[in-house]
């Protein structure tokens, strides 16, 4: 099922029109048990979510639903969630891996087990559009962009859903992305991260909603925490667990820290992790996994919800940096209560090897566990020798 809420009638028709004419794409999300949702406000026909109209009633309400009628029991067990960094498969033409990208991922296919995978598609899958990079003078631009196909290589390794919300998504503008998109949908692979956009995965009886944010046009803007706070606070009325992740921070190999205040890059405003981080577990989330800066950071735990600030670059086939904390990985493994309640997690840590393919291994928990305790003191999440993460 695909959704949509809010006060909007006139473009929840306009909505409801273009599901029509797409219901066999519908149907696709709907076989995975995903529901996508776009805000009120949300464009029209946009590329982020075909939607209908009439949302749910909130799931975390108890007693009665807004209809007066008793609301369901809370559901039981707990979610598994698997999440890692940045990925880039290559670039067209020239620089791919070999057997067409098969067994790219299978040195690292068995870290990637959960009832929620999630990783950063660090540019797009397509083979039409203009790269950006044409209109851009200097040494500072970088365009990426695998075959289409390559969706089927992420579904194959076990991700049910990638985040969009970053600085790569517009490489080869709008028929860039609506290739993508589509790349994605052809795999049965849910996105999220476009503007508005909330995306649902149910987990046996668990609603678990994802939402993207990075300070990129077309994304849900994480410069803007207010409105962050408000798409929250919507997803968590709708499901029992929200994830939210980030695409935020100045990049290069030393910016393990998380920098107080905003953070620049090439004169880029990245955003204030710290105070996002924090503002949308207020409103509601349950577990914040960030990329961006190309490096892993610390975590810490705020009211109880562990904050991953950066997992890292987790793959980089001959397009990014290798060695030292460019090359350390990791592989985020969580578990959380239907109620979003913190019950376990570990790291387990990986390193980009050359070309720049994934494989075990690494400094990342000696990493991860110093810049925790360096960055976030007694709010830093405990992390032992053999990656298990406590909450302090």
């Amino acid at each position: 099922m695909i959704t949509s809420g809010g006060q909007c009638p006139q473009q929840r028709r306009e909505r409801q029109k273009a599901v029509r004419r797409r219901l066999l794409s519908a149907l696709g999300l709907v076989g995975s048990g995903v529901l996508v949702v776009a805000a009120c406000g949300f464009p029209v026909g946009s590329e982020g979510a075909a939607s209908i109209s009439s949302a749910p009633a909130p799931l975390r309400a108890t007693g009665t639903t807004a209809s007066g009628a008793p609301a369901p029991p809370r559901p039981g067990g707990n979610v598994r969630i698997a999440a890692v960094g940045d990925i880039v498969m290559g670039t067209l033409p020239d620089d791919l891996p070999p057997d067409d990208g098969a067994s790219f991922f299978d040195p690292v296919e068995d870290l990637l087990a959960g009832d929620v995978v999630l990783g950063n598609l660090e540019g797009t899958l397509t083979t039409g559009g203009s790269s950006k990079c044409d209109d851009i003078e200097g040494p500072h631009c970088f365009a990426f962009r695998a075959p289409p196909s390559y969706s089927h290589r992420l579904k194959k390794a076990g991700f049910t859903a990638m985040n969009v919300a970053n600085n790569h998504i517009d490489d080869f503008g709008a028929e860039g992305r609506r290739e993508t998109f589509a790349a994605l949908r052809s795999a049965n692979l849910p996105f999220t991260g476009r503007l508005g956009q909330i995306t649902i995965q149910r987990v046996h009886s668990i609603r678990v909603a994802l939402i993207g944010f990075a300070p990129d046009r077309g994304a849900n803007d994480l410069t803007d925490i207010p409105a962050a706070k408000r798409l929250t606070a919507r997803a968590a009325k709708m499901a029992d667990i929200v994830i939210v992740t980030m695409h935020a921070g100045a990049e290069g190999s030393d910016r393990t820290h998380v920098e107080p205040g905003t953070e620049y890059f090439l004169g880029e405003n990245r955003g204030d992790c710290y105070r996002f981080s924090r503002a949308v577990i207020d409103a509601g989330a349950d577990l914040v996994v960030g990329s961006g800066p190309h490096v892993m950071r610390g975590m810490e735990f705020y009211k109880g919800r562990l904050i991953a600030y950066s997992l890292g670059n987790f793959t980089g086939y001959k397009v990014l940096g290798l060695g030292g904390t460019l090359s350390t990985s990791g592989v985020l493994q969580v578990s959380l209560r239907a109620d979003g309640t913190y019950v376990s997690g570990r790291l387990r840590p990986t390193q980009i090897v050359e070309p720049g393919t994934p494989e075990p291994g690494g400094d990342a928990i000696d990493l991860v566990s110093s810049m925790s305790q360096e960055d976030f003191g007694s709010h830093a999440a405990d992390i032992s020798t053999d990656g298990t993460i406590r909450r302090p």
